[in-house]
């Protein structure tokens, strides 16, 4: 058959990359990378990690495959704090690229308050809450998939100011509808979860809903959308529910008594584009001691996730933190404790019959002195000088004669084969690390220099680099963009004289 160009290209875009697909591989909070693959449930098949979820009705749309297993590491963030997601095609990053230009859809954001964030099956079900979205931008011609690879592959949003404290799943969530409109319709869905503790003084319970198996309904018109119609059919309408808006802004009554935002604000959860917040230097990071009450490193019985299976497969965080007495008072062991006696001075001043106004003016001192939950999950645990994603390296023993030097180098070539024998799909860069360690040591051993380890204790973690700030496409990006399109036309063999 004979065709021209023009006639074959509209329907052979939805066919283009379909090779080239993403994956959530890294999690910043507010502007400061956790690491790659630190926190985030993904699928550990690194050929098939950015793979979309199919079918899209199975219950794998919660968070992806193997996202109802638990990784050992939660990362800290505090109300209102900025998340942003990094995308890429390639999860180890060894191409460029965040998703193919073809793959045009919308996005989202969910949370979900666990019990334990690191515990496995807790993904599909209920509890899910959407804190951000965004569609089809009508004033610019551009869907938020098209926002995301301008932006480097991020996707920012802010976590409410006003829900409670405690562990949650967080899940970005785009949607592919290049193939949407087809006969079946395949709309691809591309989710991973993030491991997340939320330091909170907060009370709200958004209504939550469930996704799992048999949430995406096909027929549902967000999910076959068109966007090869010329002109489409907008407005396009998001699936799922309504973005959760945190009730803490301050609201000012007209002499009509209609109320508006004081502030002038956006209100948090609004449908608009975020670009990345830019992590400022000179200010407390969101590990820094300042920006959260700190938390302790992990008991030593704690620190091991999975017992006998991994000996260093351990919670790590940037940074070991402890309680923050000076800006939150003294913490208190135990927070069901502390919830419990809260909960039943809340029931007696509640409670109009109880006419003792001591007993009241007792317990409502006593729930404003309630000690604010704190982390002691998915912390870093002690000794932890190496963290790549949720794996730790830890200090070899030290030793003083030939036997020993030997014996502390076995256990490091020992971590060294865990490192890259479960390395997940973002890479065993920092195993190298690891390795150059033993071969320095293997070094010092040969040389007869048996006081050691050498460099004892030191941190061997690169230091994260921090987010960039807002970023345009530049003419470099467009043509690179350009030439993705040209190769994967020569590689389906769409020709300009219209043979396939």
């Amino acid at each position: 058959m004979h065709f021209a160009l023009p006639t074959l290209l509209i329907p052979f875009l939805q066919f283009l990359l379909v090779s080239a697909h993403t994956t959530f591989t890294t999690l910043y909070v507010d502007g400061v990378t956790q690491g790659d693959g630190v926190c985030i449930r993904m699928n550990r098949n690194a050929d098939k990690a950015s793979d979309p979820i199919e079918p899209i009705t199975s219950k794998d749309v919660a968070c992806g495959y193997d996202g109802e297993k638990g990784v050992s590491r939660v990362c800290a963030a505090k109300a209102s704090s900025t998340l942003t997601f990094e995308f890429h095609e390639y999860a180890d990053k060894s191409q460029p690229g965040s998703i193919a230009p073809s793959h045009k859809g919308p996005c989202a954001v969910y949370m979900k308050k666990v019990d334990d964030a690191t515990a496995n099956d807790n993904a599909s079900g209920n509890g899910w809450f959407k804190i951000w979205e965004s569609g089809y931008d009508e004033t610019d011609g551009r869907w938020c998939t098209e926002k995301m690879i301008d932006n480097d592959g991020h996707v920012s949003v802010t976590i409410p100011s006003d829900i409670q404290a405690g562990y949650y799943l967080v899940r970005p969530e785009l949607l592919a509808l290049h193939a949407a409109a087809d006969n079946p319709p395949d709309p691809q869905l591309y989710v991973g979860c993030a491991q997340v503790f939320v330091q909170s003084d907060g009370s709200a319970t958004p209504e939550t809903v469930n996704i799992g198996q048999g949430t995406y309904d096909l027929d549902a018109p967000g999910l076959k959308f068109n966007i090869w119609d010329s002109p489409m059919k907008l407005p396009y309408t998001i699936f799922g529910p309504p973005v959760y808006k945190a009730e803490t802004e301050s609201l000012k009554v007209d002499e009509d008594g209609n109320a508006s935002n004081s502030s002038g604000k956006v209100a948090q959860g609004e449908s608009k584009w975020m670009e990345p917040a830019t992590a400022d230097p000179t200010t407390p990071s969101v590990n820094s001691t300042d920006a959260l009450p700190r938390t302790e490193v992990m008991a030593d019985e704690d620190k091991e996730k999975e017992v006998g299976e991994n000996k260093y497969n351990v919670n790590e965080q940037n940074g070991e933190e402890e309680k923050n007495e000076e800006d939150y008072g003294e913490v208190e062991e135990g927070n069901e404790d502390n919830d419990e006696v809260g909960d039943e001075c809340e029931d007696r001043v509640e409670d109009e019959d109880d006419a003792d106004s001591t007993n009241k003016t007792a317990c409502a001192s006593s729930i404003q002195k309630r000690a604010p939950m704190v982390q002691s999950i998915g912390l870093k645990p002690a000794g932890c000088i190496l963290v790549r994603d949720n794996w730790c390296g830890y200090e070899v023993p030290s030793y003083t004669d030939e036997n020993g030097c030997w014996a502390s180098s076995k256990d490091c070539w020992n971590q060294s084969d865990i490192c890259w024998n479960t390395a997940p799909p973002t890479g065993n860069a920092n195993c190298k690390i690891w390795q150059k360690k033993c071969e320095e040591l293997d070094d010092s051993c040969r040389n007869k220099n048996f006081n050691g380890p050498p460099n004892k204790g030191k941190d061997l973690t690169p230091s994260p680099p921090l987010l960039s700030g807002p970023n345009t496409v530049s003419q470099r990006d467009w043509h690179r963009r350009n030439e993705i399109l040209r190769r994967e036309m020569r590689r389906r063999k769409v020709y300009a004289h219209g043979h396939y």
